[in-house]
């Protein structure tokens, strides 16, 4: 009787057992569904949305695997709080781990912004998860290769589960689970880990260690990979590697992140090596599930047993989205008749841990340090007009000034580089600055300043603020003088790279091609749009010296822009720029800042771009009549469309 049952379980195993795997990543510290710069509800986002959809996922297949693919620790006022106010004091659980716990999280991964408040607070977050921790290319220290490196967190794990088939029938599976991350974590957080941690290769890790895991008995391979969709390329220690990964690493299951993607999506129709329909990188099936809680990953796999193991025999991706605004995909459901027993429901449990946070974050947010007589916003940043990233730039400057000491000389001119937090691209519409005038608090300085950068100043000279502003200025299309309805910026370049310089002035011309791409490669060396740069009335002389006032992620070279690494560091302070903001507002009381950056882009001969911006631009179009702005409705993904004159 034992050996029939056998035989008919193999029988079971060989017509498929199904499997599901969600994914959540770049959760950014979105628990409650809550804009907190706005101080408005935000049903389209947070763990708290996801939660729902994670117990329903978990309704349709009985057989479900839940991960995280990291960034989950900053991104959002709470985080700040978490981190400067609670500071985890007596073993308390971080609410995010509290509510990944709440949802029995399978194993989660790192991202490079659980660095960002230092290596104790993320130790201390890390010790109270109830489940695995990976990562295969974070480490204390690197070996002569990769099997002997010593890592920060175990680079894999084992699960060992029992799938049920549609007949209640169980079949033991064990699956092998590594993570990996952007090995730009030891640049961009040189403060927090140098000489502590290391890094290594994303796509040399993984191809030494899923045979590993093959060898340990791991019949399926999951990679939790915090990188996006780049290249095809494989190059050294690349960013966005899952391309590279897909076609190298052997695995059966890729989930991705970091880059704020979201696939599968039209986005990535056109890949050769990309099946949107099906959800697959290089054959591989893959999913990213966006950011900040809108998206729940889907991988459904159908699974057989042969002599050989276990096989895919069949697999699915697809995204399901907290909100009809955002584009859905739908996962076909299985007969709920034939799940044999009921789901687990965990959303109330960690709604019940986000409205904890949410209460006490609040009533720190509105504490009043100071006041603006003006509103404050990053609607036309990208034209020259732009209170927000004045008001950082006048506060990195202030603190520099006070905190520069010798040997460097006094009288060395001072410029301030800021880009905008919050300029639209994948965060959306909401994203961007927006303070009205009158009273300015701790959640003002959240929509000011949106990550936990340290104050950092570089001495460069004026040849390396040339390329600073090349680099800046390729994030605008190149426009087709007297063409019309034009998009006027790449979507492909991050907001966070447009760097403006205060202290100088300059012109950009939009006619002529960009000399770098979207991820700092060198497009044409002979490309320059800057035209009559000057510095104190004078023009820019590239031999003469400035120290530039910025932040930490830039000053370790994020970016790549020119002069930045460390070499070049005249000032390193664990003080972050939005404590040097505070102070800044608190001593002013009342800011009075000009919205005028020291930019302008050039005439075109009636040219005509189009800007994508927030809803709430329009009540400040006078900012720019200059441009003739006209109102063109707005677009699928909720920005204003403006059309603009040059």
């Amino acid at each position: 009787m034992k050996r029939l049952r056998q035989q008919q379980n193999a029988g079971a195993a060989r017509k498929g057992v199904r499997l599901r795997i969600l994914e959540t990543t770049d959760l950014h510290v979105h628990l409650h569904p809550y804009d907190y710069s706005a101080e408005q509800q935000d049903a389209e986002r947070g763990l708290a949305q996801l939660a729902t959809l994670i117990d329903q996922a978990r309704a349709e297949e009985v057989n479900t695997l839940l991960f995280d693919n990291g960034d989950f620790l900053q991104g959002t006022p709470v985080g700040d709080f978490i981190a400067y106010d609670m500071d985890l004091r007596d073993g308390m659980p971080h609410p995010v781990i509290a509510a990944m716990n709440a949802l029995e999280y399978d194993a989660i991964t790192l991202g490079n912004h659980e660095f960002n408040y230092g290596l104790e607070f993320l130790e201390k977050a890390l010790a109270q998860a109830d489940c695995p921790v990976v990562s295969a290319n974070i480490l204390r220290a690197t070996g002569a290769e990769p099997l002997q490196d010593r890592h920060m967190v175990a680079p894999y794990t084992m699960l060992d589960r029992d799938l049920r088939d549609a007949h209640g029938q169980t079949h033991p599976i064990r699956i092998g689970v590594i993570g990996l991350a952007p090995p730009q974590i030891t640049l961009w957080e040189r403060q927090h880990l140098r000489g502590r941690i290391r890094t290594r290769d994303m796509v040399e890790a993984a191809c030494a260690w899923v045979p590993e895991l093959r060898a340990k008995g791991a019949d399926l391979v999951v990679l939790l990979a915090h990188s996006g969709i780049g290249p095809d390329e494989p190059a050294e220690n690349m960013e966005n590697a899952l391309i590279p990964l897909a076609q190298a690493s052997g695995v059966d299951v890729i989930l991705g992140g970091h880059s704020h993607q979201l696939f599968p999506s039209n986005a990535f129709g056109e890949h050769p090596d990309i099946d949107i329909a099906r959800g697959t990188i290089c054959e591989v099936p893959a999913v990213i599930s966006g950011s900040f809680g809108t998206h729940l990953g889907v991988v459904d796999l159908t699974l057989e047993r042969n002599e050989d193991g276990w096989q895919v025999s069949d697999a699915r991706s697809a995204l399901r989205a907290v909100s009809d605004h955002f584009e859905q995909r739908v996962v076909p459901k299985p007969d709920p008749a034939a799940r044999p027993f009921p789901a687990r429901h965990c959303s109330p449990a960690v709604r019940r841990i986000v409205a904890q946070t949410h209460a006490k974050v609040l009533d720190s947010l509105r504490q009043p340090i100071g006041a603006t007589s003006a509103p404050i916003n990053s609607f036309f940043v990208y034209l020259g007009q732009s209170a927000a990233t004045a008001l950082v730039a006048q506060a990195q400057e202030r603190f520099v000034r006070e905190h520069l000491a010798a040997p460097f000389p006094a009288d060395l001119p001072v410029i301030s580089a800021v880009s905008p937090s919050k300029a639209g691209g994948l965060g959306g519409a909401q994203n961007f600055t927006d303070i009205e005038p009158g009273a300015l608090t701790l959640r003002s300085l959240a929509d000011l300043y949106v990550f936990p950068n340290s104050v950092a100043a570089l001495r460069l000279t004026g040849a390396h603020l040339l390329l600073w502003l090349e680099r800046s200025v390729s994030a605008y299309h190149r426009l087709r003088p007297g063409q019309g309805r034009q998009p006027l910026m790449n979507p492909a370049f991050p907001g966070y790279n447009f760097e403006i310089l205060y202290g100088l002035e300059y012109e950009i011309d939009l006619s002529a091609p960009p000399r770098f791409g979207p991820d700092g490669a060198v497009l044409d060396l002979r490309a320059s749009r800057i035209r009559n740069p000057r510095w104190n009335g004078a023009p820019l002389d590239p031999a003469a010296e400035f120290i530039v006032c910025t932040n930490s992620f830039r000053a370790f070279g994020a970016g790549g822009f020119a002069g930045t690494g460390g070499e070049t560091l005249a000032l390193t302070q664990l003080a972050i720029i939005r404590d040097a903001l505070r102070a800044h507002v608190v001593r002013d009381r009342v800011v009075d800042v000009a919205s005028r950056a020291p930019f302008r882009l050039l005439p075109m001969g009636q040219t005509t771009a189009t800007l994508r911006t927030s809803p709430n631009a329009t009540g400040h179009l006078h900012l720019i009549e200059e441009f003739a702005p006209r109102h063109l409705g707005r677009d699928s993904c909720g920005f204003t469309l403006l059309g603009i004159t040059l």
